[in-house]
């Protein structure tokens, strides 16, 4: 057993703490790490009694309060110094955790992260990575939500950081990278994409394979796709709604007669797949905070158990690849 702990915000998240402690009960049967569930004592220990765990990889640590969806994210910091959130990111900045998994408020998780735990030395904006679903292989989208003002320097940057992310933690070796751009000649765009793509080109120890349009990207023709935050959650909030659109669409189609309805329940195995393989959190655990000199991971703010367990399981593999360092030293 592994004296490293990974700190999980219990309160953070619509289905906490129900979701948060149950994912952590579940991720503690197969991680080396142990686990510290960070938040209101009484309310987790109340979800803890319902299950059997071994008690010795699993802490409670006390947090009195709680940052809500809808405080402002440099306010809720600044005044909840004993939120589970803010004490969660503490214990990374002082040593006490190697990382820290939140399904809560992202802007205040992206604010304190910068703040608390701060930034690699070189880093100039630390990036939110998000794993997108596609037609191959899954991949990974920065910045997705944490810099809406960016400039070329920092999509060099994501850039490098993204492809260490992929090649170790994800296997990828030489991971391709793309810019995202509204062509794929290199004089396409406005004048960010226009220098980063001039700045990606000629940088030593990336794969940059060029321009992707936003439609080819669910392609999974690279490994990396490189942006600004506006433009990446844009993307990701287009692709969530156009992706529940169609299925609410096929449903309504499947059941409009008879014939469609037998042909509905001979494909259930089928919609069953599609169903994991895009639109489930299990296997992707969240979205990671590159850039900072600890782990901070966004879990989606919906997050059941599974998905939560997936979060700490992806910690595990971040931390074994030591990805703050590596990212430290290409800085």
């Amino acid at each position: 057993m592994s004296d490293k702990v990974i700190a999980i915000d219990a309160m953070g998240g619509d289905n906490a703490p129900i979701e948060t402690v149950k994912g952590a009960v579940v991720a503690s049967k197969t991680v080396k790490y142990n686990l510290a569930l960070v938040g209101k004592e009484d309310i987790i220990n109340a979800e803890l009694s319902k299950y059997q765990y071994d008690k010795d990889k699993i802490q409670v640590v006390n947090a009195t309060e709680v940052i809500e969806n809808c405080d402002t994210p440099t306010e809720a910091i600044k005044n909840k110094k004993d939120s589970s959130m803010v004490v969660g990111m503490n214990m990374v900045k002082e040593g006490k955790a190697v990382a820290f998994v939140s399904a809560g408020n992202t802007g205040a998780l992206l604010t304190g992260a910068t703040i608390i735990v701060g930034r690699i030395k070189g880093v100039k904006r630390p990036a939110l990575g998000t794993m997108l679903p596609t037609e191959k292989q899954r991949v990974l989208m920065l910045d997705s939500g944490a810099n809406v003002d960016a400039k070329p320097e920092y999509l060099l940057q994501y850039a490098h950081m993204g492809s260490i992310y992929m090649e170790y933690v994800e296997g990828r070796k030489s991971p391709k990278v793309g810019l995202v751009n509204i062509g794929t000649e290199s004089e396409k765009g406005n004048a960010l994409v226009k220098e980063a793509y001039q700045l990606l080109d000629q940088s030593e120890g990336l794969n940059f394979v060029g321009n992707t349009e936003a439609r080819d990207i669910t392609l999974g023709d690279v490994d990396v796709i490189v942006c600004d935050a506006f433009v990446g959650n844009v993307i990701l909030k287009v692709m969530e709604g156009l992706a529940n659109t169609v299925l609410r669409l096929l449903k309504k189609a499947l059941f409009s007669s008879f014939i469609t309805k037998i042909g509905a329940l001979l494909s259930v195995p089928a919609f069953k797949k599609l169903k994991r393989d895009f639109f489930e959190y299990d296997d992707i655990g969240g979205a990671p905070f590159l850039g900072l000199k600890g782990l901070v991971v966004k879990a989606h703010g919906s997050s059941d158990a599974g998905a939560v367990a997936g979060a700490i399981k992806q910690c595990e593999k971040f931390i074994d690849a030591d990805i703050v360092n590596k990212i430290a030293e290409r800085m």
